[in-house]
């Protein structure tokens, strides 16, 4: 029976085998690789990754979309049946901790990290990324399908207009890396946006350094908040004029011309 996009779930489902192959080839999967899939839609990226994994966790949360992801799975090889695991949630809501300490326990590599992949919901994908950098010490490394435009902000640099919120946040705690551009003639019904794929790398550089995740992201989401006035405005409720240049800043500067270190530090400063 054919599934038809359900718009609310922001689906667009992903249909060129060389798209597919690329993204695949990009994630380089190994058997024993502790992966996890969000949003397998009618399993695109599952079928090939099962090929390479003995094991693959998805998260799905549309119910009606579940039994034909298996089938489409089981139905090009049987013994996808016992290799892929389904399970049922809104990925807001998943405890990746609770997850990784029930796997890890069981595996013969105790230490061994999460690997996220999936093609993320244009409506969604800021939402997730935050809540997978809750868990960035439990991830090995993030491969994601997003709108072209949210990459771009993603890997935006200092003084770029599109370089913001986001671009600090997801800087601040991993190395991230556009890979290539998806074309929407790759999906099924063809979006109006262009897409992208993202490669993100936990890193611990600022973990010491930055000891409570809701106010350093208060404190950028503030920054960012009128991009045309400067920190003395925009930061007046959170620090003093005083406290930004103790940070070696000037009061008269704005967020975006600010880099990952100098919001660490100015974090450091008022902290």
């Amino acid at each position: 029976m054919q599934h038809y996009a359900k718009k609310r779930f922001g689906q667009n489902f992903l249909v060129d085998t060389d798209i597919i192959n690329h993204i695949v080839d990009s994630i380089q999967p190994q058997p024993d690789d502790l992966m996890i899939e969000i949003g397998p839609g009618l399993g695109a990226m599952t079928k090939p990754l099962l090929t390479r994994l003995k094991q693959l966790n998805v998260i799905e949360l549309d119910r009606d979309i579940i039994p034909k992801l298996i089938n489409n799975c089981v139905f090009s090889d049987i013994t996808n049946k016992e290799k892929l695991i389904v399970n049922e949630y809104d990925v807001l809501k998943f405890n990746f901790e609770e997850f990784h300490s029930q796997h890890s326990a069981s595996s013969q590599s105790p230490d061994q990290k999460l690997r996220i992949v999936g093609n993320l919901p244009y409506n969604i994908s800021t939402p997730v990324l935050f809540h997978l950098l809750k868990y960035r010490n439990l991830i090995q490394d993030m491969h994601f399908m997003l709108q072209k435009e949210v990459v771009d902000r993603i890997v935006a640099t200092p003084g770029v207009k599109n370089y913001g919120r986001l671009s600090v946040m997801l800087q601040t705690y991993c190395t991230a890396q556009a890979l290539f551009e998806v074309p929407p003639y790759a999906f099924e019904p063809v979006p109006k946006v262009d897409s992208a794929i993202l490669r993100l790398l936990p890193k611990p550089q600022h973990d010491e350094q930055i000891d409570n995740f809701s106010l350093y992201e208060k404190l950028v989401r503030q920054a960012f908040s009128q991009r045309r006035k400067t920190l003395k405005n925009t930061l007046k409720e959170t620090c003093s004029a005083e406290q930004i240049e103790q940070a070696g800043l000037s009061p008269t500067q704005r967020a975006e011309e600010l880099s990952v270190t100098d919001f660490v530090k100015l974090y450091r400063t008022i902290t």
